[in-house]
């Protein structure tokens, strides 16, 4: 959804209002949740028809399917396969049409002939892109590698970007796009520097 809006913004700016409209905003997230909870419904349904051993305690700080699927007692195998194809499938999609139309912008910027439109196009895709980047390659390492090569230390590490760092970020970066949210820092930087003494009155 927002790699389509960068699109819109950036490749059709004189018709972006009557693309990105209400309706389509609704449309878009409505199919998001939708897929969303289908999907974990799914996961969540095969994760629990394991036999699961007395032994009861993840070594996860949340209920994460590749935590609580090592718990199981009987054979894997087939939920590991249901676990691959339903978290391929979503990861796979979204990050091949986030590339396209990442692609089209990258195409469209580079027939701008103005440096400022060029800096504005490029700074409008990077931080997404990061995010992109870093979210999707942790839930990768996560969801797409057999659970012989899981190793929960490094799967608690991991998970950690997915679950705290890029939500944390995304706030951070895309308001520091914002000119006011930038000059707001600044007078916060300086004032803290006046409190401290670094900068003379």
């Amino acid at each position: 959804s927002m790699a389509y809006d960068r699109y819109a913004a950036v490749c059709k700016p004189l018709h972006y209002t009557t693309t990105m409209t209400k309706r389509a905003c609704t449309c878009l997230a409505i199919a998001s949740y939708t897929f969303g909870i289908l999907n974990a419904s799914i996961q969540t349904g095969d994760t629990f028809s394991l036999h699961f051993c007395v032994y009861n305690v993840t070594n996860h700080f949340f209920c994460d399917i590749p935590a609580v699927r090592v718990l199981g007692c009987s054979d894997k195998r087939m939920n590991e396969m249901i676990l691959i194809l339903m978290s391929s499938f979503p990861i796979m999609f979204a990050f091949l049409v986030i590339l396209i139309s990442y692609l089209l912008i990258f195409v469209n910027i580079l027939k701008m002939h103005s440096g400022d439109g060029y800096q504005k196009a490029f700074s409008t895709c990077a931080s997404h892109l990061i995010a992109v980047f870093t979210f999707y390659g942790t839930v990768t390492i996560m969801y797409l590698k057999p659970s012989s090569s899981h190793s929960m230390d490094t799967d608690k590490f991991v998970s950690v970007f997915y679950t705290m760092v890029i939500p944390m970020l995304n706030p951070v970066v895309y308001s520091l796009r914002n000119k006011e949210v930038k000059n707001a820092v600044k007078r916060v930087v300086q004032r803290s520097k006046l409190c401290l003494g670094l900068v003379p009155y």
